[in-house]
């Protein structure tokens, strides 16, 4: 307890001198410093002179020559070598503070499905495709430290961007995908396939997929339940979302001769599947039923696949002995040298 209060005095006062915290690694000799002291204040007082005269009425208020007082600061001199001397035992340092951080990072797949139904408008601000990619760009701002990659599908799937660790070339990916890229249809078993490619040789504690479509499985070849077999083979999670309100919506018509108009379809979405898809490889099935619920699935989802971040702090120290050591030897030597040739006393 002691010794802490006097390296927290310590790093207060010599701290700034040495550039970083300063401390002493043994502050029990510290009572050597004291010790010395004492012993010199008490030799002092034993070696105080004295002689009777019948009166000091000549000599006083005079002062002493300045011969006299260097040679009475000379044992100043002497003290300061012995306090050197002695903090030098109790191991005098100056150090500063590293830290390291160790992460352990999620490799992200995000398919993300741009069949002709994503022009659905019950999203904001303007349809479905567009709400999915606001809240996909939130998504990976807030993310760091994970290699992230985008993969598009309708009735074919295709690696739009893959796993990286610059988000703004990601970004830029995931702003110029537009619906009408790909063949029409929904073949979610090929998109899941097109992931599992991106994340089979990936070394991440933890590779996840995020699947997002709007409708039912019915083109590729690849069944959605086999890519999902596939996946818990490969350890990877497949986390699904349902897009679309429940019951019916308004879908936009480009008539050739009326021009655009809007057609009130149903909402067909196969949760059954894409539930059994995120249970199969361990993971969880949302369903999103406008932009903001869409964003919560997507916080939840980041809360759930948090990349783990370790920081050890750890202090290097410079040992300063020597120094403290040096010092008490430059002020002991010219006290003894001084004493000896210029202030030497004759009897």
């Amino acid at each position: 307890m002691i010794g802490s209060w006097i390296n927290k005095v310590a790093d207060i006062l010599l701290g700034p001198i040495f550039g970083g915290t300063f401390e002493f690694g043994s502050p029990w000799w510290l009572l050597l410093t004291l010790l010395a002291v004492l012993l010199f204040l008490w030799r002092r007082w034993r070696k105080r002179g004295a002689m009777r005269y019948s009166s000091i009425g000549l000599v006083q208020g005079s002062k002493p020559s300045t011969r006299a007082q260097i040679m009475a600061a000379l044992a100043w001199l002497e003290l300061a070598g012995l306090v050197f001397m002695s903090l030098a035992a109790a191991r005098p340092r100056a150090g500063y503070v590293e830290e390291v951080t160790y992460t352990e990072g999620v490799d992200i797949v995000m398919l993300l499905d741009i069949s002709s139904s994503m022009r659905a408008e019950d999203f904001k601000p303007k349809n479905r495709l567009e709400a999915a990619k606001v809240v996909a760009a939130d998504f990976i701002k807030g993310r760091s430290n994970d290699r992230i990659g985008l993969v598009v599908f309708a009735a074919k799937a295709f690696t739009q961007c893959p796993l990286t660790l610059d988000y703004g070339v990601l970004l830029d990916f995931l702003k110029g995908i537009e619906i009408g890229q790909i063949e029409d249809g929904t073949a979610i078993g090929t998109a899941i396939a097109t992931g599992l490619n991106r994340l089979r040789d990936s070394e991440a504690k933890s590779k996840v997929i995020i699947l997002l479509t709007d409708g039912i499985n019915n083109r590729g070849q690849i069944d959605p339940i086999t890519a999902a077999k596939a996946a818990r083979a490969l350890g990877i999670k497949i986390y699904t979302i349902g897009a679309g309100k429940r019951g019916y919506t308004l879908y936009p018509v480009d008539d050739p001769i009326f021009g655009r108009r809007h057609v009130r379809m149903p909402v067909e979405i196969d949760e059954r599947t894409l539930t059994q898809i995120a249970k199969t490889t361990g993971a969880e099935y949302f369903r999103a039923t406008d932009t903001e619920s869409l964003r919560k699935i997507y916080e939840e989802i980041d809360k759930l696949e948090k990349t783990k971040i370790e920081v050890k702090h750890f202090t290097r120290h410079r040992e300063l002995f020597m120094l403290f050591i040096a010092l008490g030897l430059v002020f002991l030597i010219s006290d003894v040298f001084l004493r000896n040739t210029i202030f030497r006393k004759l009897p």
